[in-house]
């Protein structure tokens, strides 16, 4: 089967070349676009040997989203988990970020401007004051180290360029939606500033059949995102990103069968940058240095007359990158140092323990190198990192717990014309164990929990192959990927412990490959026409997805709450004078889960659930043109247009038919 897979890709490579016949006029090539996550410096799409991903601010004021997990779901097909409320964890090749607590636990990680965002949360990152979005598909660990294990997602903020401008929107919607949003962006002299702010509140929503679910609304959500510079030097410029996000009483319903119209959740993410970027006149050596600064806080609080209680994860993270890079003409090479540090504290008034703290540091040196070769057609690329923890749990003894762990990764890619590149990568990566997985001793009402200190990292390795091809109005990508997944960590019980006991367990290995494919064609651009017609999709297809460690009597098994298909495809519509419109279909494919809804605790029968697509479809009309004063447009958006009854979590449907419409003025 995998040399099937091969043969295809050879064959597609082989026939793209005379794709660039079709037509006479000069190619414009997608892979000259500047990329910034996958090296951590400025480069162009074409000199990557890895899959990257990238959507800009056009799709994103295209999009019917409201936060990142919505977008990624809608313009890249991103698996998303999400919940009522404001809880969404995103995955990529069949990992996935943890969303009730920060990044360390999770297998995908999200950043923000090239930093660790503190949150496995997507809904926690809304949609204002970006510029774009770059998602790694596939291992980062030598970039970013810990938890970037199927890929990652770099969220940039708009930075200010020519001269400034302003806007204002308001948004009004099914269940009583209500947001208010202004911003503004700009460069005078050299001083550059950007930044936005967002209100939204909104009731209780009735899923597809009528019924209202109680609890599934918010009293307010606020965003808030800066970023201001000041270039004192050519190409030498200093900056300062502050991001803000706070949800008040976010709905935390239980299952629809039995909801509760009472607990409710506040979540908080915050976090302030110091930049500084340089660079010598004749741009040979570049620079860059960050302190930074957050919070990242989720709060439960559990309204019962007889067991109330208040749940409070508190982590406060602190950090500092560094990195100098050399780029001489054929080859480049950036070395750097991370520093990042996390003290968490977890209170909760149900549980035995007054608090539970612990630290956990990770210092680590990496570098990145490329060479090319053969008149620049033929890349090489290889990087390595050192990281080093420590961990400690203060309510044990036993208080430090150190590990350190070395990664690697090497890529090629071979420039066949200006369009088509091919590409193959190989790449490991790990995640470290959490301080209270390798010191915690802790008891809830529900079980008692102790620390493992013997427990390993999980790692993977990784090895893919594929191609990009970008010929004026036609763009497709396409990449086969294995990875080997060894040691995940799981909670189980102590054998023969009478007092039933869990503790943490390197017990399951597993193997994940698949395709991911990338279309799109302008067919305005083809056929000459004055406008853009574009269809596009974005497919994930994993073809095993499968635990080495199967119980008795089972060859294999497959991993749970992992879909086999995910994707994104529609039609993008603009006539280039103010009207547009986006059609957009989010396909998310069956998964094996536990019936946490009819079975019984604490063994779950495992179910297939089945799986569904939704249809978001977003109109904008310029209404009035102000001249030198600005312009104001009027805008309508649907989300599930066919009113289907659907849950991206067993139990937990998702709103049925839902209208926006709203004006925006732009100076």
């Amino acid at each position: 089967m995998k040399k099937k897979y091969f043969i295809f890709l050879i064959c597609m490579v082989m026939l793209l070349p005379g794709l660039t016949q079709a037509k006479d006029e000069e190619p414009v090539s997608t892979l000259d676009e500047m990329v910034v996550t996958a090296s951590r410096v400025p480069e162009k799409k074409k000199d990557l040997t890895t899959n990257v991903t990238i959507i800009d601010e056009n799709d994103i004021k295209l999009s019917a989203a409201k936060d990142l997990g919505d977008l990624l779901s809608e313009k890249a097909g991103v698996y998303i988990r999400k919940y009522p409320g404001n809880m969404t964890s995103i995955g990529l090749r069949g990992f996935r970020t943890e969303t009730h607590g920060n990044d360390l636990k999770g297998n995908v990680l999200i950043l923000l401007n090239g930093r660790r965002a503190g949150t496995g949360n997507a809904a926690k990152i809304m949609t204002k004051n970006i510029e774009r979005v770059e998602i790694i598909r596939g291992p980062a660990a030598v970039q970013y180290g810990s938890a970037a294990m199927g890929g990652l997602v770099n969220v940039i903020t708009k930075q200010g360029k020519d001269k400034p401008t302003f806007f204002a929107e308001g948004l009004l919607g099914s269940y009583g939606y209500e947001e208010g949003s202004a911003g503004f962006s700009g460069k005078i002299e050299n001083f550059d500033f950007s930044g936005s702010f967002t209100r939204t509140t909104k009731d209780d929503y009735d899923i597809s059949d009528g019924d209202k679910y109680d609890n599934t609304g918010y009293d307010e959500k606020t965003n808030c995102s800066l970023n201001l510079g000041y270039e004192f030097l050519p190409g030498n410029r200093i900056g300062m990103i502050y991001t803000s996000f706070d949800a008040d009483k976010t709905g935390s319903p239980y299952y629809f069968i039995n909801p509760d119209p009472d607990n409710y959740a506040d979540n908080v993410n915050k976090s302030i940058d110091f930049i500084y970027d340089g660079t010598t006149a004749d741009e040979l050596f570049s620079w860059k240095a960050r302190y930074f600064n957050g919070e990242d806080d989720y709060k439960y609080t559990y309204v019962d007359p007889l067991y109330p209680s208040i749940s409070n994860n508190n982590y406060d993270q602190e950090g500092a990158q560094g990195q100098v890079t050399l780029d001489l003409e054929n080859f480049s090479t950036t070395i750097g140092v991370d520093w990042l540090n996390y003290d968490y504290k977890n209170s909760d008034t149900n549980s035995f323990n007054v608090a539970l703290k612990s630290n956990y540091e990770n210092t680590a040196g990496f570098m990145l190198a490329k060479l090319k070769l053969f008149d620049k057609k033929l890349i090489i690329s290889g990087g390595l990192r050192y990281d080093e923890y420590d961990l400690e749990f203060k309510q044990t003894d036993k208080n430090d717990d150190n590990d350190d762990n070395w990664t690697p990764s090497i890529g090629l890619a071979y420039l066949v014309n200006d369009c088509l590149k091919i590409r193959a990568n190989y790449a490991e990566a790990f995640v470290m164990p959490a301080a209270n997985e390798m010191a915690g001793k802790y008891t809830y009402w529900y079980g008692s929990y102790i620390g493992n200190p013997d427990l390993d990292p999980e790692k993977s390795k990784t090895y893919e192959a594929g191609f990009d091809f970008s010929y004026s109005s036609f763009n497709l990508s396409i990449t086969y990927f294995y990875t080997d997944f060894k040691d995940k960590i799981e909670e189980a019980y102590i054998p023969g412990d009478p007092d039933f006991t869990k503790s943490f367990y390197n017990i399951n290995d597993a193997t994940i490959s698949g395709f991911e494919g990338e279309f799109s064609f302008n067919l305005g651009t083809f056929f000459d026409l004055n406008l853009e017609l574009k269809p596009y999709c974005n497919i994930t297809y994993l073809d095993e997805y499968e635990s080495d460690d199967a119980p008795a009597g089972e060859t294999h098994k497959e991993l749970k709450y992992t879909s086999d298909i995910t994707a994104s495809y529609g039609i993008l519509f603009n006539d280039l004078n103010g009207l547009s419109a986006n059609l957009n279909f989010s396909y998310t494919g069956k998964q094996n889960i536990d019936d946490r809804v009819y079975g019984s605790w604490p063994s779950y029968p495992i179910i297939e659930k089945g799986g569904f697509t939704v249809a978001n479809i977003t109109i904008s009309k310029k209404i009035y043109d102000f001249s030198q004063y600005g312009k104001l447009t009027l805008k309508g958006e649907i989300e599930n247009l066919f009113d289907k009854d659907y849950a991206y979590v067993q139990g937990y449907p998702m709103p049925g038919r839902s209208f926006y419409i709203g004006l925006r003025y732009d100076y």
